[in-house]
């Protein structure tokens, strides 16, 4: 892409409402642009970073065997009624009404819907275990929405819900989603620790959440700090092996991590020598929860056993805040200039900077890197703009892309270019065609 001809329109100014660093710099870098009151049009920029996303969570829940599915966002309030979670969920749930009269809501979860589309199609134990998920826009309306899309009212999410013959292998597949969790979370550049919590609305009271921590999030933490040690990295499980998962969740819950809602305060104190005690904050990109037959029972979602004798499924759903994690991976990924994007989510993935545009040598050899970027399967994103270069550098340092080609007539002259990490703020000079090498390497493992 072009800047000359890409939608991209960045604010000199910060908005006032703009309390954290996320949505500043969400406004700010032309990402998003409010419509109401925590609901947000996403501009193109915003855009492919929540595809990219998106993209990370689709691979890693079918690696662990999960099937997408796609469900409306408008749903019939008979199924909430025959749950009982109808008049139980409370204002947060948007309710309507229909030109026939009929109550319907904009979904904030899915329970019910899976549930009824299980019972409908499936009617034997041979065909468990089964695991269905999408991703989907819900709406929740929050008393006050705030800090951009980490409060909103509308929000992306990954809703996934496993149907089991038993309690064993409904905790076995509540194990598989932690693992694909953490996974899922490492590509992009995060470490979400599992956290015991509260169940909620959702129900059930085996659940954990999955923070990043954070000093703007909302939950208050207390952990062992050895814990932040702890990482799956490239060890590759067998979602199949009931050992592997769940020698994967004791190792990352055996420490103590707890949410406020949750924590002891003797219990920290016995568990964590002092030294490894900390408190923080933490923003929660994810919860999975095991509720055994509390939608099936009442729903009627049961299956022929072995014995022949019907028995209810014991089930669990599994959230990740898609269109949440944009901020989250801003909060702990930012400087003062700006985003910071780690590889795996950048919205483009090398940025060039032309800093004399119509130069013929400069903009051959701008051009020469941006074919050499494509044809790597890569998307540069060319600042071909006739401006100066401190304003071109500003605006790649907000917009966050993780490397930088910069390209002068003066090192054209020693026939160099300049490669710049965005994290580190390092530079190097060496010629184009090793600097094409160079971030074919960087992405070749991402």
């Amino acid at each position: 892409m072009r800047l000359s001809r890409y939608f991209l329109p960045v604010l000199k100014e910060t908005p006032a409402d703009a309390q954290i660093a996320s949505h500043r710099f969400m406004l700010r870098a032309g990402m998003i642009r409010q419509q109401a009151a925590g609901i947000y049009s996403w501009l193109p920029l915003g855009f492919k970073v929540l595809k990219r996303i998106e993209q990370i969570v689709h691979e890693e829940q079918q690696r662990a065997g999960h099937i997408p599915v796609l469900m409306p966002t408008i749903q019939p309030a008979d199924l909430w009624q025959e749950s009982g979670r109808y008049n139980a969920y409370g204002p947060e749930m948007l309710r309507v009404r229909d030109r026939h009269d009929r109550d319907m809501l904009f979904g904030p979860t899915n329970e019910e819907m899976i549930t009824d589309i299980f019972r409908g199609s499936v009617s034997s134990y041979k065909d468990l275990p089964l695991t269905l998920y999408h991703i989907q826009w819900k709406f929740r309306d929050e008393m006050r929405p705030r800090f951009g899309v980490m409060r909103g009212r509308e929000f992306y999410m990954k809703d996934g819900y496993n149907f089991d013959l038993d309690e064993a292998a409904a905790h076995h597949a509540y194990n598989r989603h932690l693992v694909s969790y953490l996974r899922t979370y490492e590509r992009m550049g995060l470490q979400a620790i599992p956290m015991k919590a509260e169940g909620g609305p959702i129900g059930g009271d085996y659940t954990h959440e999955f923070l990043v921590l954070a000093d703007t999030g909302e939950s208050g933490v207390f952990y062992d700090a050895r814990i932040e040690d702890i990482r799956l990295g490239s060890r590759e499980i067998d979602y199949d092996s009931v050992d592997q998962c769940r020698g994967v969740l004791d190792e990352f819950t055996e420490l103590y991590a707890r949410t406020d809602d949750t924590h002891d305060a003797a219990d920290f104190e016995d568990a964590v020598p002092e030294e490894h005690r900390r408190e923080a904050r933490g923003i929660e990109v994810g919860q999975i929860f095991y509720f055994g037959t509390k939608y099936s029972e009442p729903m009627g979602a049961t299956v022929q056993g072995p014995d022949g004798k019907p028995v209810p499924v014991h089930m669990g759903s599994h959230g990740i805040g898609v269109s949440r994690l944009v901020g989250a991976i801003i909060e702990a990924s930012r400087d003062d200039k700006g985003i910071i994007w780690p590889e795996g989510v950048t919205p483009f993935h090398c940025g060039i900077v032309n800093l004399k545009q119509g130069d013929a040598e400069a903009d051959a050899a701008c051009e020469s890197l941006y074919a050499g970027l494509t044809a790597l399967g890569l998307e540069p994103l060319y600042d071909d703009r006739n401006e100066r270069a401190g304003g071109k550098f500003a605006t790649m340092d907000l917009i966050g892309l993780p490397w930088r080609i910069t390209v002068g007539p003066r090192g054209l002259k020693n026939g160099v270019v300049e490669l710049t990490s965005r994290r580190t703020g390092e530079s190097e000079e060496m010629p184009p065609e090793q600097a094409l090498e160079r971030i074919g390497s960087i992405y070749s493992g991402v």
